[in-house]
Parts: C-alpha cells; sequence; structure tokens
C-alpha cells in the first residue's frame, strides 16, 4: 500500500473529492512530521507510536578499503507497533 492507495480509502470512505481526500491525508502525514521534527512522539491508538531515536557518533570502516571513517550523530524515525496491530497480523 502507498499514499495513492490510502487516498483512494479516504475518499471512498469521505465522499468528496480525491483533491479533498489527498489534502486530508497530506494534512495528516505533515501533522505527524511536523511532531517528530520537534522531537514529540506521535501515538495513534491500535497502530503505534511513531518517535524520534538519537544514534551516537560511531567509528566505522570501509568495506572496500578498510579505511576507518567517523560516522556524525544523527536523529532517526523509530516505530513501535501497538499490540493490538501485532495481534491482527498474526
Amino acid at each position: 500500500m502507498n499514499k495513492l492507495a490510502i487516498v483512494e480509502i479516504v475518499h471512498e470512505k469521505m465522499g468528496g473529492t480525491k483533491v479533498l481526500a489527498e489534502q486530508t491525508v497530506d494534512a495528516v502525514l505533515d501533522a505527524m512530521v511536523a511532531s517528530l521534527k520537534k522531537g514529540e512522539e506521535v501515538s495513534i491508538a491500535g497502530l503505534g507510536i511513531f518517535s524520534v531515536k538519537q544514534r551516537a557518533a560511531r567509528m566505522a570502516r570501509n568495506p572496500k578499503t578498510g579505511e576507518a571513517i567517523s560516522v556524525p550523530a544523527t536523529k532517526v524515525p523509530k516505530f513501535r507497533a501497538a499490540k493490538a496491530l501485532k495481534d491482527s497480523v498474526k
């Protein structure tokens, strides 16, 4: 499933135009991204929790040359599935 499929489902459920359905999906996704950028968690009951995790700086090796390189610290998105989602997928 991709964004277009989600827009189709929202369009079927809500009615109206596809443009309105796409704007609705975009608004939800934009709000989620904005919250994650602020460092806040996004919790959706029955689905899970989206959060941001801090990855520490580390040393790694280039597999071709074996040379040690420095990997800087970074933030990465993280998702923890809710129990209801885990149970429904089983």
